[in-house]
């Protein structure tokens, strides 16, 4: 049986400077890297994915969202103030309500490569 767990080592001493520099080049900066770690951290909570499910499906206010999970509009409140400053929602207000909704396209394919790769 094979342990996957295993890490294989490769047993030679010699650097192929052509693929290195290749690497090296196409590796985005330091700044790039360090926003997209900070995008996956915010992916990293179960309570802010399922406002992201909610929000596939429907534009929502706090209240609804909250009414939904079952959870505050006080805790409901923080997750979308994490994913606003994230810029995955958006909002708008209509009189004295405030409805929340996926900022673009783009979080929606994130969440689907996402879920894609976990249930292959």
């Amino acid at each position: 049986m094979e342990d996957n767990n295993k890490i294989e080592k490769c047993s030679c001493n010699v650097i192929h400077k052509d693929v290195v520099e290749k690497v090296r080049l196409s590796i985005p900066k330091e700044e790039t890297l360090y926003d997209l770690a900070e995008l996956f951290k915010v992916f990293g909570d179960s309570t802010r994915i399922k406002i992201l499910c909610a929000l596939f499906e429907a534009e929502m206010c706090v209240c609804d969202i909250a009414n939904l999970l079952n959870m505050t509009q006080s805790a409901i409140s923080h997750q979308l103030r994490v994913l606003k400053s994230n810029r995955l929602v958006k909002y708008r207000r209509d009189g004295k309500v405030i409805y929340y909704s996926l900022d673009d396209d783009h979080i929606k394919h994130i969440f689907d490569a996402g879920l894609s790769h976990i249930t292959e």
